[in-house]
């Protein structure tokens, strides 16, 4: 096991960096992943000290009401404590059970009640990509402008991990029209290559503003469960819905002999015939 300030002295800092670099080449996570792992780790040590017990961590987490952030935490921990120091300190904290009951979908109706909601260019443009491409809530405020292309409505694949691999997936006409009335007002394109820049607070506010007008709770999470059921009912075989949300195959047959090639999964999406707003 690693002493939290190793054999020379050095500093939290440092072995924090280390840490980090572990999770990105070692463990292989994503960006967001490794952000969130420096957050929870940095709050831990300085709540519960350089080299904390067991029972200091298990009163650091009895402190945390919000179960999905307590098991962002466990993660953390993991990650941290049993693979990069090789400690069993946070071996008996477990995950909390998920939710079992049937994930609430919205009907077409409501996801273009929501939309109508919505204020600006870029607004309705996000909505849609959400909805047509289902992609998660990261993966489309992360795309850069040399991440899609326009005209041929595809999103190139960027990253994969032992749970995620992104394919080539696509948007609708719908959003394709939308993007393009979004782009017009785009001031800033010399300043920021992203594709949509939104602030965090105006981001919450615009699916709080819509939600309040509507009564519906539509979130990009919602909408990406929304496109995965869509695409079942247009007829889209899972393996392929899979492949658009970035999940690994679950079957011998989904990953080793299926053809996810761009011309193949273009002309499945397009087959689908995939509508929001008609």
């Amino acid at each position: 096991m690693r002493n939290l300030y190793g054999t020379e002295g050095r500093s939290c800092t440092v072995q924090l960096d280390e840490f980090l670099k572990f999770c990105r080449v070692d463990l292989r996570l994503s960006a967001r992943t490794v952000e969130r792992n420096k957050y929870a780790i940095r709050r831990i040590l300085e709540v519960c000290g350089p080299n904390p017990t067991r029972d200091q961590l298990r009163d650091f987490l009895a402190s945390i009401e919000n179960e999905s952030t307590r098991d962002n935490y466990i993660k953390a921990m993991r990650a941290y404590f049993r693979d990069f120091l090789g400690s069993d300190v946070a071996s008996t904290f477990k995950l909390s059970c998920p939710d079992l009951a049937p994930a609430w979908c919205p009907s077409k109706k409501m996801v273009q009640e929501f939309y109508y909601a919505l204020e600006s260019e870029k607004e309705r443009a996000l909505y849609l990509m959400y909805a047509t491409s289902g992609l998660r809530r990261g993966e489309v405020l992360s795309l850069s402008m040399n991440d899609f292309d326009l005209e041929s409505r595809t999103i190139f694949p960027t990253k994969s991990s032992s749970t995620k691999r992104t394919w080539y997936t696509f948007f609708n006409e719908e959003c394709q029209s939308a993007l393009r009335e979004y782009l017009k007002t785009r001031r800033d394109l010399m300043r920021s290559n992203r594709l949509f820049v939104i602030s965090s607070e105006n981001y919450y506010a615009m699916f709080k503003l819509a939600r309040e007008r509507t009564g519906l709770n539509i979130t990009p999470k919602v909408l990406r469960f929304w496109f995965a059921n869509e695409m079942a009912r247009l007829g889209v075989p899972d393996r392929f819905i899979d492949a658009f949300q970035g999940r690994i195959p679950r079957s011998i047959l989904a990953r080793h002999y299926t053809d996810y090639s761009l011309e193949n999964l273009k002309a499945i999406y397009d087959k689908a015939g995939l509508k929001v707003l008609s």
